[in-house]
């Protein structure tokens, strides 16, 4: 059933891997907000208008309905699925969402952020926005990235998604470190076969091509 929400408005940056992750979130769910997009390859978000409502000039950024402001994408989703309950993006029952909040936390920090700092540091497009760009840091998070990937295809080979046999926020977040790998010029070894399996289906989900 889609959930009108359009009392909150998302200032979004389009394909950037946070904005991407809440984009997701909401497509799965068929929640539906007013979105204000936001250019950020224009550098809008460090506009005063953004640097007013969320002093980090990051997206993205969710407006209340009585004009609060809350940043970081997980919490955006987390607020969401506490008001419109029952998702299981975030786990069922204390163990589901304990392991589930296990995960994303591990994707976050030992892959998401790996290939973040990689594409941050080496990639010409982020001269400007990464000062100063530090080409051997950027260097030694890639050997970070593949080595989680495969402990993901480890744990692909006994569960159909990350947690299990449910889909959750852990997959989201995966799959954005995925197809941000691809711009920070990290690719993984063919051999990891069930992360691959698992890939292709996260791609096919409709949520995926928004």
């Amino acid at each position: 059933m889609s959930i009108d929400a359009t009392d909150h408005t998302l200032f979004d940056g389009g394909r950037a891997p946070n904005p991407r992750r809440v984009a997701m979130y909401l497509a799965e769910c068929d929640i539906h907000v007013t979105v204000k997009p936001v250019d950020m390859g224009a550098l809008e978000h460090k506009s005063d208008s953004i640097s007013a409502l969320n002093p980090l000039k990051q997206l993205p950024l969710l407006q209340l309905p009585d004009g609060s402001v809350l940043t970081e994408s997980v919490a955006i989703c987390r607020y969401f699925d506490l008001l419109f309950p029952g998702s299981g993006l975030f786990g069922e029952g204390p163990k589901g969402q304990a392991f589930v909040e296990m995960w994303q936390r591990r994707i976050e920090l030992q892959f998401l952020y790996p290939v973040a700092q990689a594409f941050r540091h080496i990639h010409p497009a982020m001269t400007d926005w990464e000062v100063p760009q530090i080409q051997d840091w950027g260097e030694a998070n890639k050997p970070k990235a593949f080595r989680f990937a495969g402990l993901l295809n480890d744990q692909l080979k006994e569960h159909r998604f990350i947690c299990g046999d449910t889909f959750t926020i852990a997959d989201i977040t995966a799959i954005i470190a995925v197809d941000f790998s691809k711009v920070a010029r990290i690719s993984y070894d063919e051999k990891l076969t069930d992360l691959y399996r698992w890939i292709d289906e996260v791609r096919a989900r409709p949520s995926y091509s928004l």
